[in-house]
């Protein structure tokens, strides 16, 4: 197809003509109107002329009879303009006036018409249209006075060829138009097409570029640019799930196949036996663990556990967590201090707040070392519920705290502990799906986490 056909078909074109005859028959519509009413006014004063004219000249036969009237006329079409009179004897003789040739019904019966005449001037015969108004006088003679209309059907041409020169100009300037801007619209999206190829070809780096003009391709190539930004991430989330998948998952792998390998020795007792099952039992629960977890983070990033959301009160959640944990920080000499100010409205899904909760106070009793106390926190800041958890032990240095939220990741100070790295991850994940993130500030001393999510009415 020729870049032209390209044009024409596409969808900018396609607008920019019906608006121009949209605009064309709006501009002919108005344009006509000014030509009929332009013409009714001036028929309007002549016949108010007429009829002023008319009027004068039978009071003047009034009073000086058909002498006066005759002489009022002849000195009247001695002078130039466009008054036409006639003067006839009952019997349609012509006695004074600047126009033959008149029908006798025109004559005959007073009224108003429009007709037409002839004048000659050098020998040559010109026809002509008038507005003339007729009176029989006492005695039977005839009187006609009219306007001719050569000025109004002069002026009717002239409005005509403005209003087709007017149209041809408008279509003109419509279709230049119409191709200029279909041009840089079609410039526009061919631009994005080859943006577009470029990263279906597997550059996943190429984005969109913008004008700055802020015009609905620059808003469209903006979301599109977020869009391959999310579709990046994931990207990359999944590569560094499959290089974690194939280097941490190797070590448990391997202790389930030499545990089930000790099972099947020969040499060995029944009892001992028994406890190698339990051993590949205790192996393949924490492997099907750390794919549920792996399975709930993809879930909660591609937005697929939204339905069960509903009205909660993130105070309500954190009570119930938190008096779940006491015993077992009891057990370790930690004290939980929970700090709640009332409901906290959220919309979001209990199980997942619950499992966010849950997993940062966890976190804190496995692995904050030397900690003693435990803040459970639900409070609203602005137009967002903050839940945190905090604690006094050594905290997680600043470098690291962007590191923590990926998979499969452990700090040095807790590989000695148990877990899969896989904790913070998830509770990232799910912030994310309720438009919430997850932060990590100093509590001096120690670390505060804090779940920051919209309150009821304030989120996305």
């Amino acid at each position: 197809m020729t870049r032209a056909g390209k044009l024409f078909r596409t969808t900018a074109f396609r607008l920019s003509l019906a608006y121009l005859a949209i605009f064309t028959l709006f501009a002919g519509f108005i344009l006509g109107y000014v030509a009929f009413n332009a013409g009714a006014l001036l028929r309007e004063q002549n016949a108010t002329t007429i009829d002023a004219e008319i009027k004068g000249l039978a009071e003047q036969y009034a009073t000086g009879g058909l002498r006066r009237v005759v002489g009022v006329i002849e000195n009247r079409v001695r002078q130039p303009g466009a008054a036409l009179y006639l003067m006839t004897t009952p019997a349609g003789e012509r006695i004074a006036g600047n126009i033959e040739n008149v029908a006798p019904d025109v004559l005959s019966q007073p009224g108003e018409y429009e007709i037409p005449y002839e004048t000659t001037h050098d020998g040559d015969v010109r026809r002509h249209r008038a507005l003339v108004r007729s009176l029989v006088l006492p005695g039977g003679f005839r009187l006609l006075v009219g306007r001719d209309l050569t000025d109004v059907e002069r002026l009717r041409d002239v409005i005509w060829r403005a209003f087709g020169w007017s149209l041809l100009l408008v279509v003109a300037l419509g279709v230049l138009g119409g191709f200029v801007i279909t041009k840089r619209v079609l410039s526009r999206i061919d631009q994005m097409t080859a943006t577009t190829r470029s990263i279906m070809e597997g550059d996943l780096a190429g984005r969109l570029a913008l004008t700055g003009t802020n015009d609905e391709f620059d808003r469209l190539a903006e979301n599109l640019n977020m869009m391959l930004d999310r579709i990046g991430d994931l990207m990359e989330g999944l590569r560094q799930v499959s290089n974690n998948i194939a280097h941490d998952l190797r070590t448990p792998l391997t202790r389930l196949r030499n545990n089930a390998e000790e099972a099947l020795r020969g040499d060995r007792t029944l009892d001992d036996t028994r406890n190698a099952l339990i051993d590949v039992m205790a192996e393949a629960d924490a492997l099907i663990k750390i794919f549920n977890a792996l399975l709930m983070i993809a879930r909660a990033e591609a937005g697929q556990l939204r339905e069960g959301m509903l009205p909660l009160d993130a105070s309500e959640i954190v009570t119930e967590i938190a008096e779940l944990y006491e015993p077992v920080a009891e057990d370790q000499g930690i004290t939980i201090d929970l700090q709640t100010a009332g409901a906290v409205p959220i919309f979001g899904s209990r199980e997942l707040i619950g499992q966010a909760v849950a997993n940062l106070i966890d976190n804190a009793l496995k692995y904050a070392q030397g900690t003693t106390r435990i803040s459970v926190i639900a409070k609203i800041e602005g137009d967002h519920a903050v839940i945190g958890v905090a604690d006094n032990g050594p905290g997680i240095p600043p470098d690291d705290r962007d590191r923590v939220t990926e998979r499969f990741v452990r700090l040095e100070s807790s590989r000695s502990q148990p877990g899969s790295g896989l904790g913070l991850s998830l509770v990232a994940a799910i912030a994310r799906l309720h438009h919430g993130t997850l932060r990590f500030d100093d509590y001096h001393p120690g670390l505060l986490v804090r779940l920051v999510l919209p309150l009821r009415g304030h989120g996305s």
